[in-house]
């Protein structure tokens, strides 16, 4: 029931645009596998074969730790509303360091220079094969808003607070991998 494309269709990316909320899996080679939702309007795509999503600061950095330390990336998005389908994309990923030139350029260009107080980083992903199913399984569910507790959250904590928070809950994986997250300061 599966097909596969070697890239996003534009029927794919219509898709995509459409969703309010995606998956990441990622995993080393070693270790817990990670499943993350993310919403919040984070996810642009940038061609066929490349996506990127600005990563909020969370409870854990699972997902720059794995691609660190393998480069698997996994996004899933899935039809809770209209038709349904699952849309899948693998290949490689990639963290884009807070402030490095390819994140601010990503920033200015596609998520109109607005920084979220937050941002942590961004991941993007080179697509090497997309896959649709059916989801035929999924259930049917109404938007009906974003919650506004990520935000609050980090406007509780402002710029220093977060730092503080990052370095003591996102320099390393659970299972005590590094993200890297402040390897440049450090070698500074």
């Amino acid at each position: 029931m599966a097909t596969q494309y070697p890239h996003l269709e534009p029927l794919h990316r219509d898709f995509i645009l459409r969703q309010r909320m995606f998956f990441t899996a990622s995993a080393a080679s070693t270790g817990r596998v990670n499943l993350s939702p993310k919403g919040l309007d984070s996810l642009r795509v940038l061609g066929p074969n490349e996506v990127v999503y600005l990563d909020l600061t969370g409870s854990g950095n699972e997902t720059a730790a794995h691609l660190r330390a393998d480069g698997r990336l996994t996004l899933m998005f899935c039809a809770f509303e209209g038709p349904p389908m699952i849309l899948r994309l693998y290949g490689r990923g990639q963290v884009l360091r807070r402030g490095s030139a390819e994140y601010t350029r990503l920033l200015a260009h596609e998520f109109g220079g607005v920084e979220p107080l937050g941002a942590r980083q961004m991941v993007k992903l080179d697509i090497d094969l997309v896959q649709k199913s059916c989801g035929y399984s999924v259930p049917l569910y109404e938007f009906t808003a974003d919650r506004p507790t990520l935000t609050r959250w980090a406007e509780s904590k402002g710029e220093e607070g977060l730092t503080e928070y990052r370095r003591k809950k996102n320099a390393h994986s659970i299972d005590g991998l590094p993200t890297g997250l402040f390897d440049e300061e450090e070698s500074d």
